[in-house]
Protein backbone atom coordinates (compact mmCIF):
# COMPACT_ATOMS: atom_id res chain seq x y z
CA UNK A 1 0.00 0.00 0.00
CA UNK A 2 1.52 3.33 -1.00
CA UNK A 3 0.87 7.01 -0.40
CA UNK A 4 -0.01 9.21 -3.37
CA UNK A 5 -1.27 12.72 -2.66
CA UNK A 6 -0.76 16.25 -3.95
CA UNK A 7 1.27 18.11 -2.89
CA UNK A 8 3.85 16.01 -1.09
CA UNK A 9 6.87 18.33 -1.16
CA UNK A 10 7.53 21.23 1.19
CA UNK A 11 4.96 22.96 3.34
CA UNK A 12 1.35 21.90 2.72
CA UNK A 13 -0.71 24.44 0.80
CA UNK A 14 -3.50 26.57 2.36
CA UNK A 15 -6.19 24.15 1.21
CA UNK A 16 -4.49 21.27 3.02
CA UNK A 17 -4.09 23.35 6.20
CA UNK A 18 -7.74 24.37 6.09
CA UNK A 19 -8.87 20.77 5.75
CA UNK A 20 -6.39 19.45 8.32
CA UNK A 21 -8.59 19.89 11.40
CA UNK A 22 -11.75 18.26 9.95
CA UNK A 23 -9.61 15.44 8.53
CA UNK A 24 -7.97 14.80 11.89
CA UNK A 25 -11.26 14.99 13.82
CA UNK A 26 -13.07 12.64 11.41
CA UNK A 27 -10.29 10.05 11.51
CA UNK A 28 -9.95 10.36 15.29
CA UNK A 29 -13.69 9.93 15.93
CA UNK A 30 -13.89 6.94 13.60
CA UNK A 31 -10.85 5.43 15.32
CA UNK A 32 -12.35 5.82 18.81
CA UNK A 33 -15.03 3.34 17.76
CA UNK A 34 -12.57 0.52 17.13
CA UNK A 35 -11.20 -0.07 20.65
CA UNK A 36 -14.60 0.88 22.10
CA UNK A 37 -16.01 -2.13 20.26
CA UNK A 38 -13.60 -4.34 22.24
CA UNK A 39 -13.64 -2.85 25.73
CA UNK A 40 -17.34 -2.06 26.16
CA UNK A 41 -18.61 -5.52 25.09
CA UNK A 42 -16.04 -7.07 27.47
CA UNK A 43 -17.95 -5.50 30.38
CA UNK A 44 -21.32 -6.45 28.86
CA UNK A 45 -20.30 -10.03 28.09
CA UNK A 46 -21.63 -11.69 31.29
CA UNK A 47 -25.13 -10.18 30.86
CA UNK A 48 -25.05 -10.69 27.10
CA UNK A 49 -24.24 -14.39 27.24
CA UNK A 50 -26.80 -15.09 29.96
CA UNK A 51 -29.53 -13.25 28.05
CA UNK A 52 -28.77 -15.09 24.80
CA UNK A 53 -28.16 -18.42 26.59
CA UNK A 54 -24.69 -18.76 25.10
CA UNK A 55 -22.06 -21.29 26.11
CA UNK A 56 -18.46 -20.46 26.99
CA UNK A 57 -17.04 -20.95 23.47
CA UNK A 58 -19.88 -19.02 21.78
CA UNK A 59 -19.38 -16.22 24.29
CA UNK A 60 -15.67 -16.03 23.51
CA UNK A 61 -16.45 -15.59 19.82
CA UNK A 62 -18.30 -12.35 20.56
CA UNK A 63 -14.81 -10.89 20.98
CA UNK A 64 -12.82 -13.29 18.79
CA UNK A 65 -15.01 -12.90 15.68
CA UNK A 66 -14.50 -9.13 15.69
CA UNK A 67 -10.76 -9.33 16.31
CA UNK A 68 -10.02 -12.05 13.76
CA UNK A 69 -11.75 -10.41 10.80
CA UNK A 70 -10.40 -7.02 11.86
CA UNK A 71 -6.81 -8.25 11.65
CA UNK A 72 -7.30 -10.55 8.68
CA UNK A 73 -8.83 -7.88 6.44
CA UNK A 74 -6.50 -5.03 7.37
CA UNK A 75 -4.11 -5.32 4.44
CA UNK A 76 -6.87 -6.09 1.95
CA UNK A 77 -8.67 -2.95 3.08
CA UNK A 78 -5.45 -1.02 2.51
CA UNK A 79 -5.17 -2.37 -1.03
CA UNK A 80 -8.79 -1.42 -1.75
CA UNK A 81 -8.18 2.05 -0.33
CA UNK A 82 -5.17 2.52 -2.63
CA UNK A 83 -7.19 1.50 -5.65
CA UNK A 84 -10.61 3.06 -5.00
CA UNK A 85 -9.78 5.96 -2.67
CA UNK A 86 -8.90 6.16 0.99
CA UNK A 87 -11.72 8.51 1.96
CA UNK A 88 -14.20 6.24 0.20
CA UNK A 89 -12.98 3.13 2.01
CA UNK A 90 -13.00 5.04 5.32
CA UNK A 91 -16.65 5.99 4.79
CA UNK A 92 -17.72 2.53 3.61
CA UNK A 93 -15.89 0.91 6.51
CA UNK A 94 -17.61 3.24 8.98
CA UNK A 95 -21.04 2.47 7.50
CA UNK A 96 -20.43 -1.30 7.66
CA UNK A 97 -19.15 -0.95 11.22
CA UNK A 98 -22.19 1.05 12.34
CA UNK A 99 -24.68 -1.19 10.55
CA UNK A 100 -23.28 -4.32 12.16
CA UNK A 101 -23.30 -2.54 15.53
CA UNK A 102 -27.02 -2.00 15.07
CA UNK A 103 -27.50 -5.66 14.07
CA UNK A 104 -25.57 -6.71 17.20
CA UNK A 105 -27.80 -4.54 19.36
CA UNK A 106 -30.92 -6.10 17.85
CA UNK A 107 -29.70 -9.72 17.95
CA UNK A 108 -31.77 -12.37 19.70
CA UNK A 109 -29.36 -15.21 18.88
CA UNK A 110 -25.70 -15.60 19.80
CA UNK A 111 -25.00 -16.95 16.30
CA UNK A 112 -26.43 -13.81 14.67
CA UNK A 113 -24.44 -11.67 17.09
CA UNK A 114 -21.18 -13.51 16.38
CA UNK A 115 -21.70 -13.17 12.60
CA UNK A 116 -22.49 -9.47 12.97
CA UNK A 117 -19.34 -9.00 15.04
CA UNK A 118 -17.27 -10.70 12.33
CA UNK A 119 -18.69 -8.33 9.70
CA UNK A 120 -18.15 -5.42 12.06
CA UNK A 121 -14.47 -6.35 12.16
CA UNK A 122 -14.29 -6.05 8.36
CA UNK A 123 -15.68 -2.52 8.58
CA UNK A 124 -13.18 -1.71 11.33
CA UNK A 125 -10.31 -2.81 9.08
CA UNK A 126 -11.42 -0.31 6.44
CA UNK A 127 -11.63 2.48 9.01
CA UNK A 128 -8.24 1.91 10.62
CA UNK A 129 -6.10 1.27 7.54
CA UNK A 130 -7.52 4.06 5.43
CA UNK A 131 -7.58 6.47 8.38
CA UNK A 132 -3.90 5.94 9.18
CA UNK A 133 -2.97 6.28 5.48
CA UNK A 134 -4.97 9.52 5.22
CA UNK A 135 -3.03 11.00 8.15
CA UNK A 136 0.31 9.87 6.69
CA UNK A 137 -0.62 11.52 3.37
CA UNK A 138 -2.13 14.71 4.84
CA UNK A 139 0.56 15.75 7.31
CA UNK A 140 4.34 16.07 7.27
CA UNK A 141 7.16 16.34 9.81
CA UNK A 142 6.15 17.63 13.24
CA UNK A 143 2.49 18.01 12.22
CA UNK A 144 2.38 14.34 11.24
CA UNK A 145 3.97 13.36 14.56
CA UNK A 146 1.30 15.35 16.39
CA UNK A 147 -1.47 13.93 14.18
CA UNK A 148 -0.43 10.41 15.06
CA UNK A 149 -0.32 11.49 18.69
CA UNK A 150 -3.99 12.46 18.33
CA UNK A 151 -4.66 9.09 16.67
CA UNK A 152 -3.02 7.34 19.61
CA UNK A 153 -5.10 9.45 22.00
CA UNK A 154 -8.27 8.45 20.14
CA UNK A 155 -7.43 4.78 20.63
CA UNK A 156 -6.66 5.58 24.24
CA UNK A 157 -10.02 7.32 24.63
CA UNK A 158 -11.85 4.27 23.29
CA UNK A 159 -9.88 1.99 25.58
CA UNK A 160 -10.21 4.28 28.61
CA UNK A 161 -13.90 5.06 28.21
CA UNK A 162 -14.97 1.56 27.15
CA UNK A 163 -14.98 -0.23 30.53
CA UNK A 164 -16.64 2.52 32.54
CA UNK A 165 -19.06 3.56 29.76
CA UNK A 166 -19.89 -0.07 29.12
CA UNK A 167 -20.57 -0.71 32.80
CA UNK A 168 -22.73 2.39 33.14
CA UNK A 169 -24.70 1.64 29.97
CA UNK A 170 -25.28 -1.99 30.97
CA UNK A 171 -26.66 -0.84 34.32
CA UNK A 172 -28.82 1.91 32.84
CA UNK A 173 -30.09 0.39 29.60
CA UNK A 174 -28.83 -3.19 29.26
CA UNK A 175 -26.07 -4.78 27.22
CA UNK A 176 -27.55 -3.78 23.86
CA UNK A 177 -26.83 -0.11 24.56
CA UNK A 178 -23.06 -0.63 24.24
CA UNK A 179 -23.58 -1.40 20.54
CA UNK A 180 -25.95 1.55 19.98
CA UNK A 181 -23.20 3.82 21.30
CA UNK A 182 -21.06 2.94 18.26
CA UNK A 183 -23.84 4.05 15.94
CA UNK A 184 -24.18 7.46 17.60
CA UNK A 185 -20.45 8.26 17.53
CA UNK A 186 -20.14 6.98 13.97
CA UNK A 187 -22.79 9.37 12.71
CA UNK A 188 -20.72 12.36 13.86
CA UNK A 189 -17.62 11.00 12.11
CA UNK A 190 -19.56 10.45 8.86
CA UNK A 191 -20.75 14.06 8.81
CA UNK A 192 -17.11 15.27 8.74
CA UNK A 193 -15.78 12.80 6.16
CA UNK A 194 -16.76 14.79 3.02
CA UNK A 195 -14.18 17.40 4.12
CA UNK A 196 -11.34 14.89 3.78
CA UNK A 197 -9.32 15.23 0.59
CA UNK A 198 -9.51 12.03 -1.48
CA UNK A 199 -6.26 10.25 -2.34
CA UNK A 200 -5.38 7.01 -4.10
CA UNK A 201 -2.48 5.19 -5.72
CA UNK A 202 -2.82 5.33 -9.55
CA UNK A 203 -0.58 2.27 -9.86
CA UNK A 204 -2.87 0.11 -7.71
CA UNK A 205 -4.88 -1.92 -10.23
CA UNK A 206 -5.35 -5.28 -8.51
CA UNK A 207 -6.09 -6.79 -5.11
CA UNK A 208 -3.90 -9.57 -3.75
CA UNK A 209 -6.75 -12.06 -3.25
CA UNK A 210 -4.39 -14.99 -2.77
CA UNK A 211 -2.66 -13.19 0.08
CA UNK A 212 -5.99 -12.17 1.57
CA UNK A 213 -7.41 -15.72 1.61
CA UNK A 214 -4.28 -17.40 2.97
CA UNK A 215 -3.59 -14.75 5.63
CA UNK A 216 -7.23 -14.62 6.77
CA UNK A 217 -7.37 -18.40 6.93
CA UNK A 218 -4.18 -18.64 8.97
CA UNK A 219 -5.32 -16.08 11.52
CA UNK A 220 -8.76 -17.65 11.87
CA UNK A 221 -7.25 -21.09 12.48
CA UNK A 222 -4.82 -19.68 15.05
CA UNK A 223 -7.66 -18.06 17.01
CA UNK A 224 -9.71 -21.25 16.67
CA UNK A 225 -6.82 -23.28 18.09
CA UNK A 226 -6.70 -21.12 21.23
CA UNK A 227 -10.46 -21.31 21.71
CA UNK A 228 -10.49 -25.08 21.16
CA UNK A 229 -7.47 -25.51 23.44
CA UNK A 230 -9.25 -23.89 26.34
CA UNK A 231 -12.50 -25.75 25.69
CA UNK A 232 -11.51 -29.22 24.46
CA UNK A 233 -7.85 -29.49 25.54
CA UNK A 234 -4.50 -28.51 24.04
CA UNK A 235 -3.55 -31.95 22.74
CA UNK A 236 -6.90 -32.83 21.20
CA UNK A 237 -7.46 -33.33 17.48
CA UNK A 238 -9.40 -30.06 16.94
CA UNK A 239 -6.69 -27.98 18.61
CA UNK A 240 -3.75 -29.68 16.92
CA UNK A 241 -5.58 -29.70 13.59
CA UNK A 242 -6.22 -25.95 13.84
CA UNK A 243 -2.55 -25.29 14.66
CA UNK A 244 -1.46 -27.46 11.73
CA UNK A 245 -3.87 -25.62 9.42
CA UNK A 246 -2.50 -22.30 10.65
CA UNK A 247 1.05 -23.37 9.77
CA UNK A 248 0.00 -24.53 6.29
CA UNK A 249 -1.95 -21.38 5.50
CA UNK A 250 0.87 -19.17 6.76
CA UNK A 251 3.38 -21.04 4.59
CA UNK A 252 1.04 -20.60 1.61
CA UNK A 253 0.70 -16.90 2.42
CA UNK A 254 4.48 -16.40 2.39
CA UNK A 255 4.75 -18.30 -0.91
CA UNK A 256 2.02 -16.15 -2.48
CA UNK A 257 3.56 -12.88 -1.29
CA UNK A 258 6.96 -13.83 -2.72
CA UNK A 259 5.46 -14.47 -6.17
CA UNK A 260 2.74 -11.84 -6.64
CA UNK A 261 3.65 -8.65 -8.53
CA UNK A 262 2.03 -6.26 -6.01
CA UNK A 263 1.97 -8.04 -2.65
CA UNK A 264 -0.28 -6.64 0.07
CA UNK A 265 2.42 -7.61 2.59
CA UNK A 266 5.85 -6.62 1.27
CA UNK A 267 8.14 -9.14 2.92
CA UNK A 268 11.15 -7.09 1.78
CA UNK A 269 10.42 -4.57 4.53
CA UNK A 270 11.26 -7.28 7.06
CA UNK A 271 14.93 -7.13 6.08
CA UNK A 272 15.14 -4.00 8.24
CA UNK A 273 15.54 -5.02 11.93
CA UNK A 274 14.25 -1.64 13.15
CA UNK A 275 11.06 -2.05 11.13
CA UNK A 276 10.58 -5.61 12.40
CA UNK A 277 10.92 -4.56 16.04
CA UNK A 278 8.64 -1.52 15.63
CA UNK A 279 5.81 -3.42 13.92
CA UNK A 280 6.07 -6.19 16.52
CA UNK A 281 5.64 -3.70 19.39
CA UNK A 282 1.92 -4.56 19.68
CA UNK A 283 2.82 -8.09 20.77
CA UNK A 284 4.93 -6.81 23.68
CA UNK A 285 2.99 -3.65 24.54
CA UNK A 286 -0.70 -4.01 23.68
CA UNK A 287 -0.91 -7.79 24.18
CA UNK A 288 -1.01 -7.53 27.97
CA UNK A 289 -3.15 -4.42 27.89
CA UNK A 290 -5.89 -6.18 25.94
CA UNK A 291 -5.71 -9.15 28.29
CA UNK A 292 -6.33 -6.89 31.28
CA UNK A 293 -9.14 -4.99 29.57
CA UNK A 294 -10.98 -8.17 28.64
CA UNK A 295 -10.45 -10.36 31.69
CA UNK A 296 -10.15 -8.04 34.69
CA UNK A 297 -13.76 -6.72 34.41
CA UNK A 298 -15.23 -10.27 34.50
CA UNK A 299 -12.91 -11.05 37.42
CA UNK A 300 -14.04 -7.96 39.35
CA UNK A 301 -17.65 -8.66 38.43
CA UNK A 302 -17.54 -12.38 39.21
CA UNK A 303 -15.27 -13.50 42.05
CA UNK A 304 -14.72 -9.86 43.10
CA UNK A 305 -18.42 -9.26 43.65
CA UNK A 306 -18.46 -5.77 42.08
CA UNK A 307 -21.19 -4.39 39.82
CA UNK A 308 -20.72 -3.53 36.15
CA UNK A 309 -20.04 0.16 36.73
CA UNK A 310 -17.65 -0.47 39.62
CA UNK A 311 -15.78 -3.07 37.55
CA UNK A 312 -15.20 -0.49 34.84
CA UNK A 313 -14.22 2.20 37.33
CA UNK A 314 -11.58 -0.05 38.89
CA UNK A 315 -9.75 0.03 35.54
CA UNK A 316 -9.44 3.83 35.42
CA UNK A 317 -5.84 3.85 36.74
CA UNK A 318 -5.00 1.59 33.79
CA UNK A 319 -7.00 3.33 31.07
CA UNK A 320 -6.74 7.05 31.84
CA UNK A 321 -2.98 7.26 31.09
CA UNK A 322 -3.66 5.65 27.71
CA UNK A 323 -6.08 8.49 26.99
CA UNK A 324 -3.85 11.35 28.17
CA UNK A 325 -0.26 10.32 27.43
CA UNK A 326 -0.27 9.91 23.61
CA UNK A 327 -0.74 13.64 23.08
CA UNK A 328 2.04 14.46 25.53
CA UNK A 329 4.36 11.86 24.05
CA UNK A 330 3.70 13.21 20.56
CA UNK A 331 5.21 16.51 21.68
CA UNK A 332 8.12 14.78 23.41
CA UNK A 333 8.98 12.79 20.29
CA UNK A 334 8.65 15.94 18.18
CA UNK A 335 11.15 17.49 20.59
CA UNK A 336 13.74 14.86 19.68
CA UNK A 337 13.35 12.43 22.54
CA UNK A 338 14.70 9.09 21.33
CA UNK A 339 11.90 6.77 20.18
CA UNK A 340 14.13 3.79 21.01
CA UNK A 341 14.50 4.89 24.64
CA UNK A 342 10.81 5.80 24.88
CA UNK A 343 9.59 2.42 23.59
CA UNK A 344 12.11 0.57 25.76
CA UNK A 345 10.94 2.46 28.85
CA UNK A 346 7.31 1.72 27.93
CA UNK A 347 7.95 -2.02 27.90
CA UNK A 348 9.84 -1.84 31.19
CA UNK A 349 6.93 -0.04 32.87
CA UNK A 350 4.56 -2.72 31.59
CA UNK A 351 6.85 -5.44 32.97
CA UNK A 352 6.92 -3.77 36.40
CA UNK A 353 3.15 -3.25 36.43
CA UNK A 354 2.53 -6.86 35.41
CA UNK A 355 4.70 -8.28 38.19
CA UNK A 356 3.13 -5.93 40.72
CA UNK A 357 -0.34 -7.17 39.75
CA UNK A 358 0.28 -10.47 41.54
CA UNK A 359 -1.14 -8.61 44.57
CA UNK A 360 -4.58 -9.06 42.96
CA UNK A 361 -7.08 -10.70 45.33
CA UNK A 362 -10.89 -10.76 45.30
CA UNK A 363 -12.65 -8.13 47.38
CA UNK A 364 -9.52 -6.08 48.13
CA UNK A 365 -9.62 -2.24 48.46
CA UNK A 366 -9.35 -0.37 45.15
CA UNK A 367 -6.08 1.33 46.06
CA UNK A 368 -4.22 -1.99 46.26
CA UNK A 369 -4.59 -2.53 42.51
CA UNK A 370 -4.46 1.17 41.55
CA UNK A 371 -0.65 1.30 41.79
CA UNK A 372 0.21 -1.60 39.47
CA UNK A 373 -2.57 -0.68 37.03
CA UNK A 374 -1.30 2.91 36.89
CA UNK A 375 2.28 1.81 36.16
CA UNK A 376 1.01 -0.56 33.47
CA UNK A 377 -1.14 2.21 31.97
CA UNK A 378 1.77 4.66 31.91
CA UNK A 379 3.77 2.14 29.90
CA UNK A 380 1.02 1.54 27.36
CA UNK A 381 0.05 5.21 27.08
CA UNK A 382 3.60 6.38 26.42
CA UNK A 383 3.99 3.75 23.68
CA UNK A 384 0.69 4.64 22.01
CA UNK A 385 2.01 8.12 21.28
CA UNK A 386 5.05 6.83 19.42
CA UNK A 387 4.38 3.41 17.85
CA UNK A 388 2.18 4.41 14.90
CA UNK A 389 4.38 7.26 13.74
CA UNK A 390 7.56 5.20 14.15
CA UNK A 391 6.07 2.47 11.97
CA UNK A 392 5.35 4.82 9.05
CA UNK A 393 8.53 6.86 9.51
CA UNK A 394 11.02 4.01 9.35
CA UNK A 395 10.24 3.48 5.64
CA UNK A 396 10.19 5.86 2.63
CA UNK A 397 7.03 7.99 2.46
CA UNK A 398 5.75 6.22 -0.66
CA UNK A 399 5.60 3.02 1.39
CA UNK A 400 4.11 4.62 4.50
CA UNK A 401 0.64 3.29 3.73
CA UNK A 402 1.85 -0.29 3.46
CA UNK A 403 3.91 0.15 6.64
CA UNK A 404 0.80 1.45 8.42
CA UNK A 405 -1.18 -1.53 7.15
CA UNK A 406 1.44 -4.01 8.32
CA UNK A 407 1.78 -2.33 11.72
CA UNK A 408 -1.97 -2.21 12.33
CA UNK A 409 -2.34 -5.78 11.13
CA UNK A 410 0.21 -6.82 13.73
CA UNK A 411 -1.56 -4.67 16.33
CA UNK A 412 -5.00 -6.19 15.77
CA UNK A 413 -3.60 -9.69 15.21
CA UNK A 414 -1.83 -9.35 18.55
CA UNK A 415 -5.05 -8.25 20.21
CA UNK A 416 -7.00 -11.11 18.61
CA UNK A 417 -4.44 -13.68 19.69
CA UNK A 418 -4.32 -12.10 23.15
CA UNK A 419 -8.07 -12.40 23.67
CA UNK A 420 -8.29 -15.93 22.28
CA UNK A 421 -5.17 -17.27 23.97
CA UNK A 422 -5.75 -15.63 27.35
CA UNK A 423 -9.31 -16.94 27.51
CA UNK A 424 -8.17 -20.48 26.77
CA UNK A 425 -5.12 -20.16 29.00
CA UNK A 426 -7.06 -18.90 32.02
CA UNK A 427 -9.79 -21.51 31.56
CA UNK A 428 -7.26 -24.34 31.30
CA UNK A 429 -5.26 -23.21 34.33
CA UNK A 430 -8.38 -22.70 36.43
CA UNK A 431 -9.75 -26.08 35.38
CA UNK A 432 -6.49 -27.84 36.26
CA UNK A 433 -6.28 -26.12 39.63
CA UNK A 434 -9.90 -26.96 40.43
CA UNK A 435 -9.52 -30.65 39.65
CA UNK A 436 -6.39 -30.82 41.81
CA UNK A 437 -7.71 -28.87 44.80
CA UNK A 438 -11.34 -30.03 44.75
CA UNK A 439 -11.68 -33.54 43.28
CA UNK A 440 -15.33 -33.61 44.33
CA UNK A 441 -16.00 -30.84 41.77
CA UNK A 442 -14.21 -32.64 38.93
CA UNK A 443 -17.43 -33.34 37.05
CA UNK A 444 -18.31 -29.65 36.98
CA UNK A 445 -14.79 -28.18 36.95
CA UNK A 446 -14.69 -27.40 33.21
CA UNK A 447 -17.97 -25.51 33.28
CA UNK A 448 -17.03 -23.70 36.48
CA UNK A 449 -13.67 -22.64 35.05
CA UNK A 450 -15.12 -21.37 31.78
CA UNK A 451 -18.01 -19.51 33.37
CA UNK A 452 -15.81 -17.94 36.07
CA UNK A 453 -13.37 -16.64 33.42
CA UNK A 454 -16.27 -14.86 31.73
CA UNK A 455 -17.62 -13.47 35.01
CA UNK A 456 -20.70 -15.70 35.17
CA UNK A 457 -19.99 -17.21 38.54
CA UNK A 458 -23.56 -17.27 39.84
CA UNK A 459 -24.76 -19.25 36.85
CA UNK A 460 -21.91 -21.72 37.18
CA UNK A 461 -22.51 -22.28 40.90
CA UNK A 462 -26.21 -22.87 40.31
CA UNK A 463 -25.30 -26.30 38.94
CA UNK A 464 -23.37 -27.23 42.11
CA UNK A 465 -24.98 -29.13 44.96
CA UNK A 466 -26.33 -26.43 47.36
CA UNK A 467 -24.49 -28.08 50.25
CA UNK A 468 -21.19 -27.56 48.40
CA UNK A 469 -21.73 -24.10 46.89
CA UNK A 470 -19.78 -22.19 49.54
CA UNK A 471 -16.90 -24.63 49.14
CA UNK A 472 -17.20 -24.40 45.36
CA UNK A 473 -17.13 -20.59 45.44
CA UNK A 474 -13.97 -20.59 47.51
CA UNK A 475 -12.29 -23.16 45.26
CA UNK A 476 -13.18 -21.33 42.03
CA UNK A 477 -12.10 -17.98 43.46
CA UNK A 478 -8.74 -19.36 44.57
CA UNK A 479 -8.12 -21.20 41.28
CA UNK A 480 -9.02 -18.27 39.03
CA UNK A 481 -6.96 -15.83 41.11
CA UNK A 482 -3.94 -18.14 40.94
CA UNK A 483 -4.39 -18.41 37.16
CA UNK A 484 -4.49 -14.62 36.84
CA UNK A 485 -1.24 -14.35 38.81
CA UNK A 486 0.43 -16.83 36.46
CA UNK A 487 -0.80 -14.82 33.47
CA UNK A 488 0.63 -11.61 34.95
CA UNK A 489 4.05 -13.20 35.36
CA UNK A 490 3.94 -14.37 31.73
CA UNK A 491 3.01 -10.86 30.57
CA UNK A 492 5.91 -9.42 32.56
CA UNK A 493 8.38 -11.78 30.89
CA UNK A 494 6.99 -10.90 27.43
CA UNK A 495 7.29 -7.15 28.11
CA UNK A 496 10.83 -7.53 29.48
CA UNK A 497 11.92 -9.41 26.36
CA UNK A 498 10.38 -6.65 24.25
CA UNK A 499 12.29 -3.99 26.16
CA UNK A 500 15.63 -5.73 25.67
CA UNK A 501 15.05 -6.39 21.95
CA UNK A 502 13.89 -2.81 21.34
CA UNK A 503 16.91 -1.31 23.08
CA UNK A 504 19.40 -3.53 21.24
CA UNK A 505 17.97 -3.59 17.70
CA UNK A 506 16.16 -0.32 17.04
CA UNK A 507 18.40 2.33 15.45
CA UNK A 508 17.60 5.95 16.25
CA UNK A 509 18.93 7.23 12.93
CA UNK A 510 16.36 5.12 11.06
CA UNK A 511 13.60 6.84 13.03
CA UNK A 512 14.77 10.33 12.12
CA UNK A 513 11.46 11.20 10.49
CA UNK A 514 9.63 9.99 13.58
CA UNK A 515 11.54 12.40 15.77
CA UNK A 516 10.87 15.47 13.74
Amino acid sequence: MSIQTEPRQGTPDRRQEASGAPTLIAVALASILLPLAVTAPAVALPDLTVDLQAGVAAGQWVQNAYGVTFAACMLAAGALADRFGRRRVLAVGAVVFMTMSAVSALSTSIVVLDVARALQGIGAAGVLTSGAAILAASFEGTRRTQAFGVLGASFGAGLALGPILGGALVNLAGWRSVFWLNVLVGIVALVLMPKIKESRDPDATTVDWGGLVTFSGSLFLLALAFVEGGDAGWLTAPTLGSLGGFALFMAAFIAVELRVARPMFDLGLFRNPTFVVVVCQPFTITFGFVVLLNFLPPYFNGVGGHGDTASGALLLPLTLPVFVLPLVVGRLVAGRVSSRILLTASSLLIAVGSLWLVVLEPGQPWYETAGPLLVFGLGVGSAFGAMDNAAVSVVPVERAGMASGIFNTMRIAGESVAIASAGGFLTSLTYGSLTDSSPELAGQAKQLAGEATQGRLDQALAAVDPARRAEGLEAVTSSLTSSMHTAFIGLAVLALVGAVVTFLLVKDKELADATG
